[in-house]
């Protein structure tokens, strides 16, 4: 039976419209913000990390999600390994979060051991009849896919991750992401629920107003348009646009790169949508002038008029180029706060100065999601007021907006909401 909080969330659910944004509790309260903490970041699976993170035995991050910590590690047979950050004595933090080397996970309080894999070595005091056998750290189900690592807390995942896998494991093989290195990273905390940052992420409506930079290279136009808005100049310009296109996108994949839209965002569990985007101007990187930013390409990139193969799930997106990475996870903190963690990869032997200038790397994404966190600190504000209702998606530029909150409502009714 639904306990109060669900039966008022059911509520909320319920007055959503087709076609329109959400109504204002889902977005503001903190029923919903520990609903949202159950439904979509622990029974579902979500982006944490990398590979690369941990090249080394001993190398390991600690990701914290709400309440939840958990341990990405490479233990000493050089495998990944997914672990909570829990404990099995009296419950004490192993690690604190962020990256670190360790030869032994050692509890601090208590000094009891862990093995890379997991295995409880040593528990002081404990007599000598105590099994250390079943008092292993809790493993945690996860996929490294092409090298970046999803999890999910649930004791029985969404089985269709592995349409993710099928999807994207031809298309990053070439950027051989586990052999690269974050040259970067920055976490920017948004003021505004994590629903309304990943809703700025899926539009570009309102690109060519807010984005400068990331305009030089990337096509505001390819996310969608009313053609009644243009000038018959502009209008030609975007009809001619969209054939190369399709041209371009039958090239690339004649030639063994898979580019056309795959799109996995109503009826489903894990949620994603890729596509092989064009850069625009020089064609090669989301840089200031669109131009590599690294001398030395990732994987067996040779080419630079890939353009930049795009993923995004329900709580990161991602663009990869032949000279870079960029990826960027949703980590809620709050009803009206949330982490936007986001990180440059390039060649693990790229050298900074040498092969890549650093700021040539991060200006174009730094100014993005500064300028994107201005803008869902306007919405958050926005739908708290009393005067908010909810409003009517463009059918031309928001699409994707309509599928995500209709696939919000369905995963949540589907599990008791």
């Amino acid at each position: 039976m639904l306990n109060r909080f669900a039966s008022s969330i059911s509520a909320l659910l319920d007055m959503r419209a087709n076609g329109h944004s959400l109504p204002a509790g889902l977005y503001t309260r903190e029923d919903v913000f520990e609903a949202d903490l159950d439904v979509f970041f622990s029974r579902h699976w979500i982006y944490v990390g990398l590979e690369c993170e941990v090249p080394e035995p001993g190398d390991a991050v600690v990701i914290d999600i709400g309440k939840i910590s958990v341990i990405l590690l490479r233990d000493d047979d050089n495998e990944i390994r997914v672990v909570r950050n829990v404990c099995r004595h009296r419950g004490s933090r192993l690690l604190d979060a962020g990256a670190t080397v360790v030869s032994k996970l050692v509890c601090p309080y208590h000094q009891w051991t862990y093995e890379l894999d997991g295995a409880l070595s040593y528990a002081p005091h404990m007599g000598k009849d105590f099994d250390k056998s079943c008092r292993s750290l809790k493993p945690v189900h996860f996929r490294s896919i092409g090298g970046l690592i999803y999890i999910c807390l649930a004791d029985n995942p969404p089985e269709d991750i592995r349409n993710l896998e099928e999807v994207m494991r031809e298309r990053l093989a070439p950027y051989d992401l586990r052999n690269t290195k974050v040259a970067h990273q920055v976490d920017v905390i948004e003021d505004g629920n994590w629903k309304l940052t990943m809703e700025n992420n899926r539009e570009c409506y309102h690109c060519s107003a807010n984005h400068p930079e990331l305009c030089v290279s990337f096509v505001d136009l390819d996310f969608g348009f009313d053609p009644e808005s243009l000038s018959a100049e502009d209008r030609e310009q975007a009809e001619a646009h969209f054939a190369m296109y399709a041209e371009r996108t039958q090239s690339w994949e004649a030639d063994g790169f898979p580019s056309a839209t795959v799109e996995r965002v109503r009826d489903c569990e894990t949620n994603f949508r890729t596509q092989r985007l064009i850069i625009a101007g020089a064609g090669e990187s989301q840089t200031e002038d669109a131009t590599a930013a690294s001398s030395k390409q990732l994987g067996t990139m040779t080419r630079k008029d890939l353009g930049d193969t795009h993923l995004w799930g329900h709580n990161s997106w991602n663009h990869f180029m032949g000279d870079h990475a960029v990826t960027s996870m949703v980590i809620p903190l709050s009803a009206d706060k949330t982490l936007v963690r986001t990180k440059w990869l390039v060649h693990k032997d790229a050298v900074e100065s040498v092969d890549y200038d650093l700021q040539k790397l991060t200006h174009v994404w730094i100014e993005t999601t500064n300028q994107d966190s201005e803008l869902v600190a306007r919405s958050q504000a926005g739908v708290s007021d009393p005067a908010y209702e909810p409003g009517v998606y463009s059918t031309f530029t928001e699409r994707a907006l309509d599928d995500f909150a209709t696939w919000y409502v369905d995963r949540m009714r589907a599990h008791g909401y």
